[in-house]
């Protein structure tokens, strides 16, 4: 069959890669000038900038890609384990490194709070339980509400109605360990204290498989899979963005996608892109009884993000690859960004410093940096016209302050982007940097189908469709939706994948 894929992002190229191993004729179309979607890469003045995802966990799901096609992750990218995993540093000056060694995390909790130990080792146990429930529905999809029956006792029995936070907190007292264990839903669009407790599975998931880094960084990996996907005779067309899907009338199927100056025949079309904008944007209303705007505007939406890139005429050796900078307040902070939607004065960080793995990121004697902070989507009524320079400022002397010495005179080459940019080059409804919010209202059958229910060979892949943001999940969503699609009829299938490969 022919596909089109719109959109480049991980979830994408996982389903094309699949499709084109099952014999398909793929054809991705990309608006912007490379692939990648949200992970895409700046290259200024000798630095290179990863645009979004630093952070590789379960790689496996990348090596099950190359392993379809019967050729080895290492032959296109290295990949290397980071530890720590993350610094973790709180505004009191204490700092919680944290690791994939059992034996040094338990070090750190005792430093912390020698009565949260037998707390702790009570909440590992328990993720682990999470984790082989959880994880197993990352890749099977939820079109029907008996899928999701099936699956209610094991949620009813993990308490997934509990949040994160909630979860957390009854095991930890300290108020720096609550955090510790419980940030993690950030990391995919998620407020700690709304997404379901199921997201606790990310610390497992961290210990089982660790922490990793591509060598060359995150644009290294989606050169990779574009090259991958070329080599299986798939077509990649740039700074091609789509300007409609062709439904027919009679039938309510797509026949294709509408480009600005001609249009691409399909028997499937694939949506990498932002659900609710490709259901809103590219879809007649006609054609939506379903998934109308109306249905799609009432959904929750996860925050957008403040994203600094800059690059030093130094190096700052002290700080680790991954750094979690804890501001004054936790769910305080939270409120404003994800309930009240108002941009706060304090905030809390994460800085990327990739020369700490990686010096060919930057020029000799220097490093590549990229400081991020959650934000309001645009829901709320900042006006990031005026908003963002003030607010590049009050970050960057936060930095110079706390954690970079003399960082102002020594930066030379910086760019930003802002909730603007997520929904006006990145189409992101509401300029969302996740797309639909992970909670438990909509999770599994309750968020947006891998298949749509209204035309019925539209499908999608991504942060916004099943099973979420993520890494693991976009490329978990890529799999879903080209099992949901099937091999050619009479096409000789790829290499299996080893079944193992997830156990």
């Amino acid at each position: 069959m022919r596909i089109v894929v719109i959109g480049s992002g991980f979830g994408g190229l996982a389903a094309a890669i699949r499709l084109q191993v099952m014999g398909h004729d793929v054809t991705i179309v990309e608006q912007r000038d490379k692939p990648g979607g949200r992970a895409y890469v700046y290259e200024q003045d000798g630095f290179t900038f990863d645009g979004g995802p630093t952070i590789i966990t379960a790689p496996q799901l990348i090596e099950e890609l190359f392993t379809l096609a019967g050729r080895q992750l290492s032959d296109y990218v290295q990949l290397v384990p980071v530890s720590p995993f993350y610094n973790i540093r709180f505004e009191d000056g204490s700092v919680f490194r944290y690791t994939g060694e059992q034996a040094q995390v338990e070090r750190e909790v005792t430093r912390f709070s020698p009565d949260d130990l037998e707390g702790y080792a009570r909440f590992r146990e328990k993720t682990a339980d999470i984790f082989q429930t959880g994880f197993g529905m990352i890749d099977k999809p939820f079109l029907t509400l008996g899928s999701f029956a099936k699956i209610l006792p094991d949620l009813v029995r993990l308490r997934s109605d509990r949040s994160v936070a909630t979860f957390v907190n009854r095991y930890m007292k300290d108020a720096r360990l609550r955090q510790v264990f419980s940030f993690h839903p950030l990391l995919v669009g998620g407020n700690p204290f709304r997404a379901t407790s199921i997201y606790a599975l990310i610390h497992h998931l961290e210990q089982k498989w660790g922490v990793w880094f591509a060598m060359g960084g995150m644009g290294a990996v989606v050169r990779a899979l574009v090259q991958l996907f070329e080599e299986l005779g798939g077509t990649v067309r740039l700074a091609t963005p789509a300007r409609e899907i062709l439904v027919d009338p009679a039938t309510k199927r797509a026949t294709g996608v509408r480009l600005d100056d001609e249009s691409i025949e399909a028997d499937v079309v694939i949506s990498n892109g932002d659900v609710a904008d490709t259901y809103m944007r590219l879809v007649p209303a006609q054609f939506r009884e379903k998934n109308s705007d109306k249905y799609l505007e009432g959904l929750d939406y996860s925050m957008s993000l403040f994203v600094i890139y800059f690059g030093t005429n130094r190096t700052y050796d002290e700080v680790a690859h991954h750094e979690i900078l804890m501001g004054p307040r936790y769910e305080g902070l939270l409120e404003d960004i994800f309930k009240r939607k108002v941009l706060a004065k304090d905030f809390s960080l994460y800085l990327h410093r990739p020369t700490a793995t990686d010096p060919s990121l930057a020029p000799p004697g220097c490093d590549a940096f990229y400081v991020l902070s959650p934000v309001p989507h645009l829901g709320g009524d900042t006006d990031w016209t005026t908003a963002a320079e003030p607010y590049r400022d009050a970050i960057m002397r936060y930095l110079e302050e706390r954690y970079l010495p003399n960082l102002r005179q020594h930066v030379v080459t910086e760019r930003r982007i802002d909730p603007l940019h997520f929904r006006d080059v990145l189409t992101s409804h509401v300029g969302s940097a996740f797309s639909v919010e992970p909670t438990l209202t909509q999770s599994a059958w309750m968020r947006p189908h891998n298949r749509s229910e209204d035309i019925p060979n539209l499908y999608f892949a991504g942060a916004g469709t099943h099973p979420g943001a993520g890494i693991p999940g976009v490329l978990s969503s890529g799999k879903t939706t080209a099992e949901l699609i099937g091999p050619e009829r009479g096409a000789r299938r790829g290499r299996p994948v080893v079944e193992t490969v997830l156990r």
